[in-house]
Formats: structure tokens, sequence, C-alpha cells
């Protein structure tokens, strides 16, 4: 009888991995000849509406322009590269890479679709990739012929574990062959695809129905071959971070791609050479001496085999339909990749998956040296931090969230998921995470210099605060500008930060700053602006005065919290480092009184010295007052705050008191921000209101 069960079993769960290739190739084939897989945007955009952005976008359109129409050409190999422009604030440079198995056609109409598809993802960018199952398209501002880029890209994983011994060590090995052999492709494609039997121990466990492993490696034919073969064991180094125990996965990078699946997903007409025998295991199944079976005998295996998938076709329909209100990861069982839906953005596909970025707490521990005390970088009210050196040799900053602090799981799935989806070079990059047991570990690019109050506040060490002259300081507030604006407007999510502060600006090697800790950050629609919630998470000082009384929050939240720390880097003065009373003054009053008395570079730290343009610093004041106005409608959009500190022709608004003021009379007195604490103390955990809530990374 369990035999019997197990034999039900597999024949069930093959039955389910056939109509799950035949079911996705249905449902492909209805919504699109291709398969947009994900993209990439540069971080420098240019104004479509200025002379050099008028230059560019034609360059740009005239360069997408001559790669769709050699894109059907047989000589091209599926590769073309052009450029266009004279001088170096307007050349484009563009390029388009089609799947070495795939036709003429099918790259004409990927690259087609490419095309529209860039300009949908990423308006307004200097530089972009597009990926499609069937082809990358990219185009820059500068070069990027004959040039390998390994730097970044998404990966895909299926969701099924290989429980055969030995696993991660066959198909490495397996696709480093196929590597060299792509780099040494004598047709000049810098493609290759293999077929290798399983060895008799990898075919263990519950891949003992699989036979064979299916490889594909391709690289950009400009590459020399020592640079594709460098290229591609670059993407075959980024397995582990997705993919060690996976029957299958993908890895794209600007320069080259890998897969690998236990089935055949390639053009099967495409030449391959013969499957590859591994030590030990099984000789490839003949045919000889076999008569194949007529076409017209498949037809009654074929077309009930057909109805079955049209039927859980629809069926996925109607459940789809009924759940049209929430977005979720599609996973399957076997055969197929994870995606990640996005809310609120309609058909569109995140490659990567909380799932692929998790590490285990075995690497966290031998990349710490097991938590060493050495090791430690930071602490603060949600865990302590470390620095870390992985596998390959990067080195990370590892947050490990304390057992007691106020960040549940909710908190850390949602840092994950939300950081996860950014990509800009003034927010932290997540690299991955741990959740094992009561463990939750998040890991990051390590930032060398610490947090931005490590020297705005330190008063025992007057050589930090010295090292932050005001032309570092400006570049600071600017950078922290632009991490907002991306945040609220440039990113595929209306992300709202909520905790935005000195302590969760990180600063690297160049003192540039890096948002950090998304802990509680919010997504809203794109086209949301205000949401609620019962429970108040943030830090006293920073929280717009909207937000603590009713737990109303939006983009300008973010805006008032940017506005006072954009005085404390003026000042070099904490918020919370004022006595708050009835007669007493805060930071804010402390400003708004200066600015009042027409001695605006009053507020001016010390520290500075003569070494600043007065011009900027009154600039920077008037920012940051007019960002912490108490009607949320008098503050400016985060795009409006980057054109004040970008352009200092822009005329500012007139400035009212700040959120703190209570006016009485002809005199102004400075009081405490009222706050609903019953409202406070019944939807809050105490932790999330205090201001050691988010862990304070720094290098030692």
């Amino acid at each position: 009888m369990p035999a019997f069960e197990m034999i039900s079993r597999n024949l069930l769960l093959h039955f389910h991995y056939y109509m799950l290739c035949l079911l996705i190739g249905f449902h492909t084939t209805l919504t699109s000849p291709v398969d947009f897989l994900g993209y990439y945007c540069g971080n420098t955009t240019y104004n479509p509406n200025s002379t050099t952005g008028i230059i560019y976008r034609t360059n740009l359109n005239f360069v997408l322009d001559t790669l769709s129409s050699n894109a059907s050409q047989t000589d091209t190999n599926g590769f073309y590269n052009f450029s266009t422009g004279n001088d170096p604030s307007n050349k484009v440079y563009g390029l388009f890479l089609c799947r070495g198995d795939l036709s003429a056609d099918v790259c004409k109409e990927c690259v087609a679709s490419a095309t529209t598809r860039v300009f949908q993802e990423c308006p307004n960018q200097r530089a972009a990739i597009v990926w499609y199952d069937e082809c990358l398209l990219r185009f820059s501002n500068e070069t990027i012929f004959s040039k390998v880029d390994s730097t970044a890209g998404p990966f895909m994983c299926n969701v099924q574990n290989a429980t055969g011994p030995g696993w991660y060590t066959f198909t490495r090995v397996d696709l480093y062959n196929a590597a060299h052999q792509a780099a040494g492709d004598a047709s000049g494609k810098k493609f290759a695809v293999r077929e290798s039997n399983l060895s008799a121990a990898v075919q263990e466990g519950n891949l003992s129905a699989f036979r064979r492993l299916y490889t594909l490696t391709q690289c950009t034919p400009d590459l020399s071959a020592d640079d594709c073969e460098g290229c591609l064991s670059a993407a075959i180094a980024r397995l582990p971070t997705c993919c060690t125990i996976r029957v299958g996965g993908r890895v794209f990078l600007p320069s080259c791609n890998i897969r690998y699946e236990l089935y055949r997903f390639y053009n099967s007409a495409s030449p391959a050479p013969p499957p590859h025998s591994f030590t030990g295991g099984p000789p490839p199944s003949s045919t000889k001496g076999k008569r194949r079976r007529p076409l017209r005998a498949a037809f009654p295996i074929a077309v009930p085999l057909i109805g079955v998938a049209f039927v859980l076709f629809i069926m996925t329909l109607v459940f789809l339909k009924r759940r049209s209100g929430k977005r979720y990861a599609a996973m399957a069982q076997q055969g197929a990749t994870v995606y990640l839906l996005i809310p609120g953005v309609d058909g569109v596909a995140e490659i990567l998956t909380a799932e692929s970025l998790q590490y285990s707490l075995t690497e966290i521990q031998i990349a710490t040296n097991n938590f060493s005390v050495d090791n430690k970088i930071g602490e603060g009210g949600f865990g302590r931090v470390y620095k870390g050196v992985l596998a390959n040799g990067q080195e990370v900053a590892v947050k490990r969230l304390s057992r007691s602090s106020g960040q549940g799981a909710e908190e850390f799935k949602n840092e994950i998921v939300v950081v996860a989806k950014l990509q800009h070079r003034n927010l932290v990059r997540l690299l991955g995470f741990c959740l094992e047991g009561e463990e939750k570990i998040l890991i990051y690019e390590f930032v060398p210099n610490r947090s931005l109050d490590y020297f705005l506040f330190d008063s025992k060490d007057s050589e930090k605060k010295r090292s932050l002259n005001w032309s570092r300081r400006y570049k600071i507030i600017g950078g922290i500008a632009r991490g907002l604006l991306y945040l609220h407007e440039d990113s595929r999510l209306r992300i709202v930060h909520r905790d935005l502060k000195a302590s969760n600006i990180l600063l690297d090697g160049n003192m540039s700053p890096k948002i950090a800790d998304f802990g509680m950050a919010k997504i809203c629609g794109v086209d949301q602006s205000v949401g609620n919630t019962n429970r108040i998470a943030g830090t006293f000082g920073y929280m717009a005065p909207e937000y603590t009384r009713c737990g109303q929050f939006s983009v300008k939240s973010d805006v008032f919290s940017l506005g006072v720390v954009i005085l404390e880097i003026i000042t070099g003065k904490k918020n919370r480092s004022f006595n708050v009373s009835e007669d007493s003054e805060g930071l804010l009053s402390y400003a708004w009184k200066h600015w009042r008395n027409g001695d605006p570079l009053a507020l001016l730290d010390s520290s500075v010295g003569d070494s600043y343009i007065k011009s900027e610093v009154i600039q920077c004041v008037q920012v940051g007052l007019v960002c912490v106005e108490e009607v949320v409608s008098k503050r400016p959009t985060m795009a409006s705050v980057v054109q004040m500190l970008n352009n200092s022709s822009v005329t500012l608004p007139t400035l009212h008191c700040p959120a703190v003021f209570r006016s009485q009379g002809s005199e102004s007195r400075v009081v405490e921000l009222k706050v609903d604490q019953s409202n406070a103390e019944r939807n809050s955990a105490p932790s999330s209101l205090n201001e050691a809530s988010i862990t304070e990374p720094y290098a030692r």
C-alpha cells in the first residue's frame, strides 16, 4: 500500500507538473508573444523640457529605432549595438541581445516590445535595461560596448527544492562548463546550451523521476572570451543568493545571463552538443530499433490534456478575479518560476522575492564569526549590527533583531519586501535576510562611515564635526532629498518612510548619504496621497503633527521629517537635545526665531568655520522651515524641495510659524506638541515610539 501511494503521488505530481507547463505556455500565447521579466533604471535623469534633454531624447529615439529596425536582420546573429550624438552630454549608446536559439522574427518582436516598455518603466532616465525571456535591451549615456558589466541584475528561482545530495555542486560544475563553452563559441554568438545526464547520487530524493539537467549561458558577443567567462562566473557566483538547492534558477546581468532547469526550456531545434555524462550517471536512453509513434496517435492524448488545461485556465482566471483586490506571489510546485506581484501595479512581476534573498543562519554565523563582539559595529532599540564577510568576500552589515524588539515579523517582512524593490544611490541596499526560529536578521551593504548623527552630535569629538564641512553638509542634504524623491515619485511604488532621522542616514566612503531602516515604511498606491493607521510608529520630534495626533500619514509626513533633519544638519544640534517646555524653545522654534530676526547665518554650526557659501546656508534654512509647516498643504513636495535646492533662482514660498508654535496676541511662544497619549497608548507598542526604536549601524 505505501508503494502504491508513492506511485500515485508521483503520477499526480508529474501530471500537475506537465499541466502547469502546458498552462503557462497556453496563457503566454494568449496574453503576449514575448515575456517581460524585469528592468533596471539608472540613477541619473534628464529634463525632457530642457534643450539638453530634448536633444538626448531625440538621440535616444534614433538609437532605439535603429536597434528595432536591425533586429530582424539575420546577419546580426541576434545582437546589434549603435550610438549617436557628438556632445558627451547628449551621446547615447544602445544595444540589444536576443536569445541565441530564437528566430529573427521573434527577436524583432521582442526588441520592438522592449523599445516601448523601456520608456514605461524608466521615463527620462539616461540609462536603463529591460529583460525579456527572449531578449535584452539596454541604453546608456556612457559607453557600454565591449565592456563587461556584472554589477547588478535580477534573479529568479524555481520554488521546489532538490533533496538529493550533491545537487548544487552538480549544477555549478555544469554551469561552469557551459560558461566555458559559451565563451569559446566559434559562431561568435557567445551562446551555449547543454544537456547533462544527472548522476545516480543526484537522482536520489525527489529528483528520481528526472534524468537530465538543461543549461543555457549567453554573453553579449562584443565581449572577449575572458570577459564573457568572467561575467558568467560572476552570474554563477550569485546563485547562493537565490538558488543553492533549487531545481531551477536564472541570473540576469547587463552583459550575460545563465539558466538551468530539469526540462528543456530553449528551442530544441537549436544546435546543441550531445548530452554529457558524469561519473556514475546512467547512460542516455536510446531509441534505436524503436518505431516513432505516428503524429495522429498523439491526438487522443493531446486533446484531453489541452481540454483539462483549458478548464484549469478558466478556473484560474475566476479565482484571480475574485482576489483581484490583492496581489500574491504566484508560486507553482514544480517547473515554474516565482514572481512577486506588486500592490497597485497591474500585471507587473517583481523578479526579486523575499525567499530568493534568504540566507541560512549558519552562513550568517560564519560571516560574523558567530556574532563576535569584535564584529559589533552598532546597537539600537531593535538589536545589534555586526560587520560580516560573506563567502564571496563581500563585506556586509548584519542587523540582528533582538527578540524583545518592537519590530515583529510583520515589520521585518515589510522591510524585506520594501527595500528589495528599491535601487537608488541614496538608499541603503538590502542584500538578504535570515528567518530561522526566533532569529530575524537583515543583511545590508556595508557602509563604512557610520550614521549621520555620529558626526553631527558627538560633542566629545570636535574633529568629527569639523570633518562635516559645509560642502559635505550641503551634499548630504541634497542626497537625502533625492532619495526621498525616489521613494515618493520615481520608484514604481509610492513609499512613505515614516522614520526619517539623522541616525537612519548612513554615510558611505565618499560621505554620500543613504537612507536606511524601512521597518516602518508604508507602501501607498501610485495615486494615493494620504493614508491612516491605528498604530503610530516613529520617533517623536521627527513625526509630523497630523501623524502623531490622528495617525494620518502621507508623503508630506516625510517632508516634515526632512525639514527637521535639514535644520539639525545646519545647526549641528539634535532636535531632542532641546528641553522643550512651556518656557523653553525647541529646534524649530530656535530656527524660526533667528529667521524672523533676519539672522539665519547664526544658526550655522560653529564647527563649520568660514568655509561656507552664504546663499546656500540661507537657502537650506528656508527649505528646512518650509518643510516643517503645520498645515500639510503648505509643505512642498519632494520634487519642489529638490528643485529649490538645485536652483538658486527659484522663488521660495513665504514662511509661517513651524508646527510647534501657538500664537497668543502679538507674541509667539513655544509649547510642547500636543499628542493624544491615550490614542498612542491604545494603538502603539511603547518601543515604536522610542527614539532608540531603530538600530543605528556604523563601522568601527
